[in-house]
């Protein structure tokens, strides 16, 4: 199962069938899947996030400051949008709406 953490606006596209109340989707990954893949299954449009993490780490984001607070990084270049990643069972990700950025930023 991997777990989806959507903050702020991005709740919106969170159905009752697929969570609680904590705003969590989860979703079994086939094996070929990726993030691009997993946020196109639940409907997300990665064009209205604004910060991606996956495990706890910031995978991409809209602005630079997120690592001058000192975020522990996925990848080198946050600018980086391609999400064609590879996702395995156990894996989280927590996206932020561009109305959350000043909390991740």
């Amino acid at each position: 199962m991997v777990e989806i953490h959507v903050y702020g606006k991005l709740r919106k596209y969170v159905t009752p069938n697929r969570a609680g109340q904590d705003k969590v989707i989860r979703i079994s990954p086939e094996p070929d899947d990726t993030i691009a893949s997993i946020l196109e299954k639940v409907e997300i449009p990665v064009e209205e996030i604004y910060s991606i993490f996956l495990n706890a780490k910031l995978l991409a984001a809209k602005s630079g400051m997120a690592r001058w607070i000192g975020y522990q990084q996925a990848r080198t270049d946050i600018f980086d949008w391609d999400l064609e990643i590879p996702i395995n069972t156990g894996d989280r990700l927590g996206l932020f709406g561009r109305d959350m950025a000043a909390l991740v930023v």
